[in-house]
């Protein structure tokens, strides 16, 4: 069975100034939003750069996606990707914290 394609992207590489209203209209021309959010920061309130887009379908993320990935944004190149799932997250956590556990004191010299 092949994978499926997330409906929910990973957006990074935003202007300080982004919204999360203007986040919502830059991916709307795609299709139908369930969700867009800025991630900020919890003491200052201000947005650290990032955000989460969720689309109703596979096939509207995937063509936001490739529409706006590498693309100018209010001044910054933004990147697009699929949203990683939790678990995944935790999982490539969990390798590299065990990666720094075995290589502590180690370092590669050439």
């Amino acid at each position: 069975m092949a994978k499926r394609f997330a409906t929910q992207l990973f957006v990074s590489r935003l202007s300080g100034y982004t919204t999360d209203q203007s986040l919502r209209q830059l991916f709307s021309p795609f299709g139908q939003i369930r969700e867009a959010r800025l991630i900020k920061d919890s003491q200052t309130q201000r947005p650290k750069g990032f955000g989460f887009v969720t689309f109703e379908s596979e096939d509207d993320a995937q063509k936001a996606m490739k529409a706006l990935d590498g693309k100018i944004v209010d001044g910054r190149l933004i990147f697009v990707e699929a949203a990683k799932e939790a678990e995944s997250l935790a999982t490539d956590m969990n390798t590299v914290t065990k990666l720094d556990e075995n290589t502590q004191g180690h370092y590669k010299t050439s």
